[in-house]
């Protein structure tokens, strides 16, 4: 007797992972090492990761920690929140950086230490919201926040960015009074980074003072982002920390203390949110990588800072450089180039003049070409728009995290190849 057909349906993933859009920047770069691994010379311009590597004191304390005896090599299990000591020079940290900041907003039982930035952003995420929650997210901003909260089943309000390419309390009330005014779900959440990816702009003192003291009123939770902190070119850095006691503050140590590879951020979380944060670390990650947390006790010691300064020197010759060259290409204006005030990034609009989108001649097929003729990988503005509007294919963003030579190689390259490109948009056009 045979046995009966097996009617179960066949196995495949599961439709909340279907539903998430890749990381965009990511393609670009396996594109990019393909390309390098047949041979090509490549001006990596994509992503945000530093040139260098970890600081000298970090690297040599993570050899000590590793060579050292069988009690300090163990490098077991943390405490859920990280090392007492790493968290203790986080806090303070915020002493010395920032003005304002309540003594009992930055214990050390009110700062866990991450799996990287985006093992934070799971963590904050699951504590603060629940599916079906709307959460607010600036029209162009970086993807990852999109991506992961729709796979943990929330729903986004794309608010319009200002020309001056920000998100301030102005913008967010407009959101506010809208939803209020057709009846749409109230907002349950913000994440804002200041300084931006992508687009550079960054809050002032006042104007974050302004969006926390909004939020407070209307109940919305706020993820301040603060990861590109130190990478600053002239503007002074604040902190949510300083004006509002239920935001969550977001750090790491991938971008201003360039151990990107190393998976290590923070938050300052608000007195409501340590226990389910504590729960939730405990059950998802246990803890951050311990070789990691052991070396970043050495990230604000007087050699490491006089390094890592150097670092930024090097990110502001690059970001003169670039908006220099950006002035030689006529057909792009002013007004088209965010402000790139903090951060590794140069941000632009291409505008309908530059792109012909109906004949597929947007910002991706600019950069796609760019990489394969020129060797110069950048990132189109499809990774950080809101998928819902225009814009997206009209933006695209230069990184300068990769060293000035290579950005000099590649905006050398990009003139080359810009009058090509002009011409061709302008042919479609007729």
């Amino acid at each position: 007797m045979s046995a009966p057909a097996d009617s179960s349906p066949p196995l495949q993933p599961s439709a909340r992972s279907a539903s998430v859009a890749s990381f965009k920047v990511m393609d670009v770069l396996r594109r990019a090492n393909q390309l390098e691994a047949e041979g090509r010379t490549i001006c990596h311009c994509e992503v945000g990761q530093p040139e260098s590597g970890a600081p000298r004191t970090v690297a040599r304390a993570a050899v000590a920690a590793l060579t050292g005896s069988p009690a300090e090599s163990r490098l077991g299990y943390t405490d859920a929140f990280g090392l007492l000591p790493l968290r203790e020079k986080i806090a303070a940290h915020y002493r010395r950086k920032y003005a304002g900041v309540p003594e009992e907003r930055i214990g050390t039982d009110r700062i866990v230490v991450t799996t990287g930035s985006s093992g934070g952003f799971l963590l904050a995420f699951t504590a603060c919201f629940d599916a079906g929650d709307v959460i607010a997210v600036a029209s162009s901003g970086y993807p990852c926040y999109r991506n992961i909260l729709q796979a943990l089943g929330c729903e986004l309000a794309n608010v319009p960015i200002s020309a001056e390419f920000k998100l301030t309390a102005a913008e967010l009330r407009r959101e506010i009074q809208h939803r209020k005014g057709s009846g749409k779900k109230r907002l349950s959440g913000l994440i804002l980074s200041s300084p931006s990816n992508p687009t550079g702009a960054m809050l002032s003192e006042e104007e974050l003072k302004e969006l926390c003291e909004l939020c407070d009123k209307e109940h919305i939770r706020f993820l301040s982002d603060e990861i590109y902190h130190g990478i600053t070119y002239g503007k002074k850095e604040a902190t949510a920390l300083s004006f509002s006691s239920s935001a969550l503050v977001i750090n790491s140590f991938s971008k201003y203390y360039s151990m990107s590879g190393w998976r290590l951020g923070w938050r300052v979380l608000p007195a409501d949110l340590v226990d389910p944060i504590n729960v939730l670390q405990q059950n998802m990650f246990i803890n951050a990588p311990t070789i990691s947390q052991t070396a970043a006790l050495q990230c604000w010691e007087d050699e490491t800072t006089e390094e890592l300064e150097q670092h930024v020197a090097k990110y502001r010759a690059s970001r003169e450089y670039i908006l220099k060259e950006l002035e030689a290409l006529k057909e792009i204006p002013a007004k088209n180039v965010a402000p790139a005030d903090g951060g590794f990034y140069v941000y632009i609009d291409l505008g309908e003049e530059n792109t012909c989108i109906e004949k597929g001649l947007g910002s991706t097929e600019m950069c796609r070409r760019l990489l394969e003729d020129e060797g110069v990988a950048l990132t189109a503005g499809t990774d950080f728009e809101d998928p819902a509007g225009n814009l997206g294919d009209r933006r695209f963003r230069i990184s300068y995290a990769g060293g000035t030579g290579t950005v000099k190689q590649a905006m050398t390259l990009l003139h080359r190849f810009w009058p090509t490109w002009v011409a061709l948009v302008k042919e479609a056009k007729k």
